[in-house]
């Protein structure tokens, strides 16, 4: 069982930056990989980042260029690093882990507010 905890979340201006962390009860360096998805209200939930150690970092469109995803073994955190926010960025921001590759469970924490103000 792998526990994830979400924190910085907040209220920001719209050009304002947050940054984002995933703390996991289990060893950062050996999950096959970890990422951010976010759910506004009344959509679905989309994918936002990813890292992994075997294909490296990918991004939704819609944060390329903004937002950065990191991960600091050490500390078995994963952080995302959110700049120049815009009004449709606010959302719940998920974490998630994949333990090892062809894994069927996914691990979830439990999500942190994120609100943009134009």
């Amino acid at each position: 069982q792998v526990q994830l905890v979400e924190s910085g979340g907040g209220s920001v201006q719209a050009g304002g930056s947050l940054r984002l962390s995933c703390a996991t009860s289990g060893s950062a360096f050996s999950f096959n990989a970890m990422g951010w998805y976010r759910q506004a209200p009344a959509k679905q939930r989309e994918l936002v980042a990813t890292i992994s150690s075997r294909l490296g970092t990918n991004y939704a469109d819609s944060v390329k260029g903004r937002f950065t995803i990191s991960r600091d073994n050490a500390k078995n955190t994963v952080y995302l690093q959110m700049n120049s926010l815009k009004a449709e960025d606010t959302a719940v921001y998920y974490c998630y882990v994949d333990p090892f590759v062809g894994s069927t469970i996914r691990y979830w924490g439990r999500g942190t507010q994120v609100t943009v103000s134009s």
